[in-house]
């Protein structure tokens, strides 16, 4: 159990595992603001369409920096050291006479031999040799470009062990960032600190993902799709992922394949010329329909007709083919303009028992079967006997919120994004849900305008993106004063930071629980449960 106090202020501040060394090392650098999809491919590395080789670099000579003088370790010199955490990027941290170094691929508990590749003041990165001792946790990664494709990072640890990792990595968040106490292994005085309980994983953790969204390039003998290698713009063909359902994967290879017949042309990021940008596909787990949306750069595609035939005929579930235009030279995926050119504009799926349309660019979580883990111990903590109100901040196209709707008296959500309004607005006439409102808007600006007119929330449920809660919305939360708050969280560092400010705003951190929506990742959820003391 931490020894810090769980009333005292605790600031927002970076712990990098070169002073804390302990556990996971979880907080040794800010977590990445932007990642790759969560996708595996396999087969050939190409590079876009009339790109050189030195087109996929960064432009100008990178300059030598300066030898850092002091340090216990110098670039290119190899050592061996003792992994002794994992940070948030899935990186092993080691010691080499008391300097850290961050070793890609190892694993904690492990003795490896590495040779530096970069040195900072406080830190450097090492690359990974030979494995002296390894870990009871190693395991082959069963796919055979996993050191290529940059969507998995941990799959060379057991599932077993990427659990607990998940779960040390929210304590250490949470004791690090948020200086909360946790309560230790077995303790049963709920006043020692906060349960954490273990990481609820997937009896099945492979070919979970509904949603694949494709690079298109091309090579000698017609179109390649996949997904980009680490730190590039290099695409590499796709045949199969193990973390895509996988009719993801066949609907992609058609697409290649018949694009390929026609001689449709992949778009290039350098001229702005081709036509075929992305391949977007979305499987609805439940009832089994599929949508295909090509991304392209104009709306006139050649052999339109016979393409759009090839393809019904090649995949029979397809429900739904759509074309989103997007002309701009961006790495943004979709543009602002998409028609259907056969079928329904959406397909639908049940999470649950709650029906929701799936429309080309409308978020629907990935992993459906987590999904309903997740938001099944969201409404366990909201603790609703059928008579509360509920608000839900960040409600999206109201997935949460119509999961609440079953066993609350009244729920209302609140989004900033107009098209999702619409879609949960939707959704709820889908499932004739008429306890639910839903209102467009800044939680932070809606919330108050709601208590102004006599709506009073017993519950509040919370579910932002990774940057956390509006520190806005986190102060009307407190002026609220609802009984019970539920933290839904995609980020244990921002989690940390929020629940700080609502235990020093008069909140009492009852119980988290880590869900894996993303198996192999290094990303984890989480579920909080708060009430008022």
């Amino acid at each position: 159990m931490s020894n810090t106090n769980r009333s005292g202020r605790g600031k927002n501040r970076r712990n990098s595992a070169a002073s804390q060394g302990q556990g996971n090392a979880s907080a040794s650098r800010q977590p990445s603001q932007s990642s790759r999809p969560s996708t595996r491919q396999q087969g050939k590395e190409v590079r876009p369409q009339g790109a050189s080789l030195s087109s996929v670099r960064p432009k100008g000579r990178a300059r030598e920096s300066a030898p850092i003088e002091g340090l216990p370790v110098s670039k290119n010199e190899e050592t061996v050291i003792d992994i002794i955490g994992m940070n948030h990027d899935g990186e092993g941290v080691g010691r080499a006479n008391g300097y850290t170094l961050f070793v890609q691929g190892a694993l904690p508990g492990e003795t490896v031999r590495v040779r530096v590749m970069k040195t900072k003041k406080q830190y450097g990165y090492a690359k990974l040799l030979e494995i002296v001792k390894a870990s009871p946790d190693r395991v082959s990664a069963p796919c055979p470009i996993y050191d290529q494709c940059g969507g998995c990072q941990i799959q060379h640890m057991s599932y077993a062990g990427q659990l607990a990792w998940k779960r040390q990595l929210v304590i250490d968040n949470l004791q690090r960032i948020g200086k909360l106490n946790v309560m230790v292994e077995d303790a049963e005085d709920t006043e020692q600190g906060i349960r954490v309980l273990p990481t609820m994983g997937m009896d099945e953790p492979w070919r979970y993902r509904n949603k694949a969204q494709v690079p298109i390039g091309a090579a000698e003998g017609g179109l390649v799709g996949g997904f980009y290698a680490k730190g590039s713009h290099r695409i590499i063909d796709m045949e199969s992922c193990l973390i895509q359902h996988e009719h993801n994967d066949e609907v992609v290879a058609k697409v290649k394949e018949i694009g390929s017949h026609f001689g449709i042309s992949a778009y290039n990021e350098e001229t702005g010329r081709g036509l075929l940008r992305h391949v977007v596909v979305k499987k609805a787990f439940r009832t089994g329909e599929m949508m295909l949306v090509l991304v392209t750069n104009g709306r006139d595609i050649p052999y339109k007709d016979e393409w759009i035939g090839s393809i019904r005929e090649a995949i029979p579930y397809v429900a739904s083919i759509c074309q989103n235009v997007n002309k701009k030279q961006t790495n943004v995926i979709f543009g602002d303009e998409t028609r259907v050119l056969w079928g329904r504009d959406v397909i639908y799926d049940y999470i649950g028992d709650v029906q929701f349309a799936i429309s080309a660019r409308s978020f629907y979580q990935v992993n459906p079967v987590q999904t309903e883990v997740l938001y099944g111990k969201t409404v366990e903590y909201a603790g609703l006997s059928g008579k509360e109100t509920v608000i839900d901040a960040y409600c999206g196209i109201g997935t949460i919120s119509l999961f609440l709707a079953q066993h609350a008296d009244q729920v209302y959500g609140v989004e900033i994004v107009p098209e999702a309004i619409e879609d949960a607005r939707s959704n709820a006439m889908l499932n004739e849900m008429r306890n639910v409102k839903f209102e467009v808007g800044a939680s932070e600006d809606v919330i108050p305008r709601w208590k102004e007119q006599g709506i009073e929330a017993d519950v509040i449920v919370v579910d932002p993106p990774r940057k956390g809660c509006d520190p806005r919305l986190l102060e009307t939360i407190l002026e609220m004063k609802p009984e019970r708050v539920v933290y839904v969280s995609c980020n244990p560092s921002t989690l940390a930071r929020d629940l700080r400010v609502l235990e020093d705003g008069g909140y009492r951190t009852v119980e988290v629980t880590p869900v894996d929506m993303f198996p192999h990742t290094v990303h984890v959820e989480s579920v909080a449960m708060l009430v008022r003391d």
